[in-house]
């Protein structure tokens, strides 16, 4: 039936009436996209003549119509007929008529995109590439044709280049032939096509290309239409074919630095091909072209200002002031020359330092020398598209700065923060200059460029805010503004306002608010939504304290009030202006209420109405809190009420950003407002908020028992409250306190809630006391409790102890020792949180009044249970800190006489320093001598545990006492036994903590001393190095960035599998392989993985992924993991390192991907090999996100392996999509 159908059509499609045609053709189209549409053999036959016979149609909308009948056909008809079709179009290209050729090379290139098999592709290119080539290299044919052919080829080639290996020498040849062709158009098409090639060619076929190419450009008498073809075809290959250019590039370089600097004058384009080629191999090939980077540094300079037309008179301004007038002047800018093409020149100049500023972070300081003030001075480029490209390069250099200098202080006056503050005024003078230039753009691009350096430098403009002010009242009041560069110059007026000190701008604030408030009434929103957001910075300068702010700021209230009241109560408007109105709002109520008193009856109500409404809510909520917290206290009385009640009912609501703001502004209400609550409202929010006290939202528990506590610290709180807290909240809490979950804020805020609930009227402590002590019991539904609740337990024990006073605490010190002292007591988790209980309340209180405590704790060193030796040896810690002088000694002593408890009693001492680092306390004299010898007497103790202990406690006695231990610690450094090298190496770790302390500018100067013990002969030795190294570079990273030049390549070292730490181990019926290396592998690359975070200016990326992170890919299930995370931080921070050695890559990746557990491997290597070809799929991801990893083929035909296989592509997809 559809094939009779079919046949009525295919009669109609030959009619005499072009409407008629049109329209079968139309319905072929529909019939041919229908899925179920199958044709027989006969009809396979007519449908391609027909078609092919339609595209000649003389009505042109007829044969476009053919073109497109042409994608669902190849699809549909069999093999044979495709191919049969594809030689009769070629033969029209080559020998039809010329009116023919151009539908038939839209119908191949059609075809040819629609190709739905690789084996059809097969049939066809074999076929069809022969018949290419003759019509590419046969002499005689037009160069019309020749460009159709070159087009359909690079089609044909970018799809399936891999598929055609075996003629690649001869297309090759085919094409390099055509680089000398006398049409333009040819050579170019040409260019395009052999990049297409290039991508999958073999490296041999690619140096010879190459070595083509180098020779046309060196022989003699070349023309130069043809040298400019062979630069851009240098280009075009290095960006086809990415890194593997890189081994060209010795060959390449100076050829086209040679060419650039002797063309001649009017022969810009050599030029400026010559220097885009340079910039894809600074992107492409960075490894290898690390040796040409200064020469190209310099060229690029040179060049930036190449202007042979143009001499710049007007070198420096002549005062700035005089410059104000000259408006109507024919300004030197009006130069113009249609024939000057020196711009192109400058812009792939700019372009090509941008890629030197992106993928050479080492050279940053060297570029702040050179580059900087070459740059700076360009601001005054005459062509405007070339300036848009110095202010993007100079942006580059400051964001570069920003990545590098993460964290840095700017001490040193190498450091690239340092240099860039020298040249703010240089910076700011010459920008001041592009501000008061007519054209909108370029006052963009200059807004863009102090935007990029107030993030960058947050303080630096602090003494340049009055040149700037002119800049930005022209750019905000002028009618000839844009709404863009009005939003960047407001954009830019809020970061600095941000980030400078508010008496900076005093002088200026008249100026500043009108030209603000008056972009707050713009018509386009997101300039109002701007403005209003400055508005809320202008409000925190203008008065930045309450006490006295060094000027008047009264003038100023009202019209900044008026201006977003307006916006306040309008109701038809964008939702980005409404919230920023609220938030405004808010804080000129919290800045300025005490002078808007007659206005707040009025203002007040609309926060509320907005309260109501669910777009703007959140933002209402915020905006209470802003006022509430204010220390004007701003009367309430008219809105209070309604905005408890609101608040209350949106703690039920499912919006979670919306109840955690609810809870802050409660908060905030209660504590400046209370006396106005009356307490029917404090129970109903108990009520709500005892709901959302659960470890499934730590952070939403913190903040309602903080709310509890506010409320239960009321002074007025009435028994009701406190009833109400034991009924809701309290079953909750107890609830919460078993979570093994349970850390951070929210267990903090949980002992805040004890302590308030015992000290708030009528709670007996001993029923509070004896609830806690229960829900330590085991129950039967969940067995026992976690290990992390008992510590919970304990610490909300001692708070409620504290709360209640010295009897009750006595009571139950004693109700806890006579638990230990009752020996019949089996119960393991009773004794446990006894232990823990009284270390958590000695350290907060000091027991010596209680005979024997300490005797009675360690007794417990006895008990077969391993938590309760280690519970006894904590409390015995904590109950020294609480006196020191009483249990310090007693400690110290027993650590000499007991050798089996020797490590419980180390561990104690380790509380007790620990403790005392946090406190910053000091120890005395003798105790700490006593310390000290005591611990090196054990650093070579035979068991690792010991060791640790020993090298934590020296560390944490460092941050207290650095003067004395650097040098004692450094002195061991040298001692013949290893464990005592290690032991000190990894004290020092240990006293590296994240906040600054004094002992950071005592180790300074000895870091070294430490750190070199990574080429120690002990790998023990040289592990604790790494890992020292590694907390440096995560806490402290300016400490070492000095050293890295030289102990990156000690710890590159450490990555390698050392044969000599390889073992076997005879087990009788097997025998096992033991690596002693692998730990100090996967250390030294986790090692790798924070320096890239914190230092990855020194790491050198290039040299470290090959051959070093490629043999991790291929190492042990541990060493891979951390590899593929630093693979895809590359990925992501230096794309153009890994693009440079992508292929040799993806080969272990693959492997990871495929490995298959054996088949009697346990459940635990399975879920293993899971997470690795999780972990490696990932990194894939990582690579196929770098712009460019297309060129590799390794790659592609990786992602279509993946694509094939249905659970590896599941996994990548959700992976992908995380």
């Amino acid at each position: 039936m559809a094939n009779l159908h079919i046949n009525t059509i295919l009669e109609k499609m030959t009619g005499k009436d072009k409407d008629y045609r049109y329209m079968a053709t139309s319905d072929l189209l529909n019939e041919l996209n229908k899925d179920s549409f199958k044709p027989d053999a006969d009809l396979d036959i007519k449908l391609s003549n027909i078609v092919l016979h339609q595209l000649d149609d003389v009505a042109g909308d007829v044969s476009a119509l053919a073109v497109k009948c042409l994608a669902p056909l190849v699809k549909k008809i069999s093999e044979p007929r495709v191919v049969e079709m594809t030689n009769k179009l070629c033969d029209k290209l080559l020998h039809g008529k010329d009116q023919h050729r151009d539908i038939a090379s839209i119908a191949l290139k059609t075809i040819i995109s629609e190709l739905p098999t690789p084996s059809l592709a097969h049939s066809i290119l074999l076929s069809l590439s022969p018949q290419l080539i003759n019509g590419i290299t046969v002499p005689g044919m037009s160069p019309e044709i020749k460009c159709e052919c070159l087009d359909i080829l690079c089609d044909v080639l970018h799809k399936f280049g891999n598929l055609m290996a075996s003629e690649h020498e001869l297309l090759l040849s085919a094409l390099l032939s055509q680089l000398n062709s006398n049409q333009a158009s040819v050579r170019k098409k040409t260019v395009s096509c052999i990049a297409s090639l290039s991508s999958s060619l073999s490296d041999d076929l690619l140096a010879r290309a190459t070595v083509e190419v180098v020779k046309n450009l060196t022989s003699k008498g070349t023309k130069s239409e043809l040298i400019r073809t062979n630069i851009q075809m240098i280009g075009a290959l290095s960006r086809a074919v990415g890194y593997r250019f890189g081994p060209h590039l010795g060959e390449t370089i100076p050829v086209l630095i040679n060419y650039c600097m002797s063309a001649s004058e009017n022969d810009e384009e050599l030029r400026e091909y010559s220097l885009q080629a340079l910039e894809s191999f600074l992107l492409r090939c960075p490894r290898d072209i690390s040796s040409y980077c200064d020469e190209i540094l310099h060229l690029t300079l040179e060049y930036l200002s190449y202007d042979p037309n143009f001499t710049d008179n007007m070198e420096e301004d002549t005062d700035d002031e005089n410059h104000e007038e000259d408006e109507d002047d024919e300004s030197v800018n009006e130069y113009t020359d249609d024939e000057d093409v020196s711009w192109k020149v400058r812009r792939a100049a700019a372009k090509c330092l941008a890629a030197v500023i992106v993928s050479r972070p080492e050279m940053l300081a060297k570029l702040y020398e050179e580059a900087c003030p070459k740059l700076i001075d360009r601001f005054k480029e005459r062509e405007e598209n070339v300036k848009m490209d110095v202010f993007n390069t100079f942006i580059e250099l400051l964001r570069q700065t920003g990545n590098v200098t993460k964290g840095q202080i700017d001490v040193n006056e190498s450091s690239p923060r340092w240099l860039l503050k020298q040249e703010v005024p240089k910076i700011v003078k010459s920008i001041n200059r592009q501000l008061r230039e007519k054209s909108i753009k370029t006052k963009v691009g200059a807004f863009s460029v102090l935007k990029e350096l107030v993030v960058v430098l947050p303080d630096c403009l602090a003494d340049h805010i009055g040149s700037l002010i002119p800049g930005i009242e022209k750019a905000l009041n002028e009618k000839s503004s844009t709404s863009n560069l009005k939003i960047e110059a407001l954009v830019f007026t809020r970061l600095v306002l941000s980030s400078h000190s508010p008496p900076v701008f005093h002088p200026y604030i008249k100026a500043l608010s009108n030209a603000v408030l008056s972009a707050v009434s713009e018509r386009y929103y997101k300039v109002t939504a701007e403005a209003l957001r400055v508005c809320g910075e202008l409000v925190r300068v203008v008065r930045p304290s309450v006490k006295g702010s060094g000027i008047d700021f009264k003038p100023f209230v009202h019209p900044i009030y008026d201006a977003i009241m307006s916006r306040l109560t309008n109701q038809d408007q964008d939702q980005e202006v409404k919230e920023c109105a609220i938030s405004c709002m808010g804080l000129v109520i919290s800045t300025f209420g005490d002078n808007l008193r007659a206005e707040l009856p009025a203002c007040l109500p609309v926060l509320v109405d907005r309260m109501g409404n669910e777009i703007t809510r959140l933002t209402a909520v915020k905006a209470f809190s802003v006022i509430a917290a204010s220390p004007l206290r701003i009367d309430l009385s008219c809105v209070l009420e309604n905005v408890i009640s609101e608040l209350t009912a949106f703690l039920r609501k499912a919006n979670r950003a919306l109840r955690q703001a609810t809870l802050g502004t409660l908060n905030s209400l209660i504590v400046a407002y209370g006396d106005q609550i009356g307490p029917a409202a404090y129970e109903v929010i108990i009520v709500e908020l005892s709901t959302l006290i659960s470890d499934s939202d730590l952070h939403m528990t913190a903040l309602a028992l903080e709310l509890c506590c506010t409320l239960m610290a009321d002074k007025r709180s009435s028994p009701i409250i406190g009833s109400a807290v034991r009924s809701r909240v309290l079953p909750q809490a107890l609830t919460l306190i078993k979570s093994p979950l349970l850390q951070g804020q929210a267990l903090l805020a949980l002992r805040k809630f004890f302590y308030a609930l015992e000290s708030s009227a009528n709670t007996s402590f001993d029923s509070l006391l004896e609830s806690l002590l229960s829900s330590a019991k085991p129950s039967p539904q969940s067995g026992g409790v976690a290990k992390q609740a008992l510590h919970s337990i304990a610490q909300c024990v001692a708070v409620l102890c504290l709360a209640a006073g010295d009897e009750k605490c006595s009571s139950t010190v004693k109700m806890l020792t006579d638990i230990l002292k009752d020996d019949s007591a089996t119960n393991s988790a009773k004794q446990h949180l006894a232990l823990l209980s009284l270390g958590e309340i000695g350290r907060r209180k000091d027991l010596s009044s209680h005979a024997n405590i300490e005797a009675i704790i360690i007794e417990s060193f006895q008990s077969p249970f391993e938590e309760i030796k280690s519970a006894a040896s904590y409390a015995l810690g904590n109950i020294a800190v609480g006196n020191l002088s009483k249990y310090l000694p007693f400690i110290l002593d027993q650590i000499d006489n007991q050798q089996k408890k020797q490590y419980l009693l180390l561990h104690s001492l380790k509380e007790v320093i620990v403790r005392q680092s946090v406190d910053k306390a000091e120890f005395q004299e003798s105790s700490v001598e006593k310390i000290l010898n005591l611990l090196f007497n054990h650093c070579e103790s035979e068991e690792e545990g010991v060791r640790n202990v020993v090298a934590e406690c020296l560390g944490k006695i460092a941050l207290i006492e650095p003067v004395k231990l650097i040098p004692a610690l450094k002195v061991r450094t040298t001692s013949p036994a290893a464990f005592t090298r290690a032991t000190v190496v990894t004290a020092v770790k240990y006293s590296i903590v994240e906040r600054p302390e004094k002992i950071d500018e005592i180790i300074y100067p000895e870091i070294s001393s430490f750190l070199m013990l990574i080429k120690d002969h002990d790998r023990h030795v040289r592990r604790a190095a790494v890992l020292a190294l590694s907390t440096f570079a995560h806490n402290k990273p300016n400490l070492i960035k000095g050293l890295l030049p030289e102990l990156l390549p000690l710890l590159y070292d450490q990555t390698i599998v050392k044969q000599e730490l390889i073992r076997t181990v005879d087990l009788g019926p097997f025998k096992h392989v033991v690596d002693d290396g692998l730990e100090l592998r996967k250390a030294a690359f986790e090692c790798v993985d924070t320096l890239l975070d914190s230092c990855l200016d020194q790491v050198n990326p290039s040299s470290f992924i090959v051959p070093y992170l490629k043999s991790g890919l291929d190492d042990h299930y541990d060493v891979k993991m951390p590899c593929h995370l630093i693979l895809s931080k590359l990925a992501d921070k230096c794309p153009s390192a890994v693009l440079a050695v992508l292929d040799s890559l993806v080969d272990p990746l693959q492997k990871t991907i495929n490995f298959k557990p054996k088949q009697d491997a346990v459940k635990q290597e399975v879920d293993r090999n899971e997470d690795m070809i999780r972990s490696a799929l990932r990194a894939i991801a990582s690579l196929n996100r770098i712009s460019g990893g297309d060129c590799s083929l390794k790659l592609k035909n990786l992602m279509s392996e993946i694509s094939k296989s249905p659970t590896l592509w599941d996994k990548y997809y959700s992976i992908r999509n995380e």
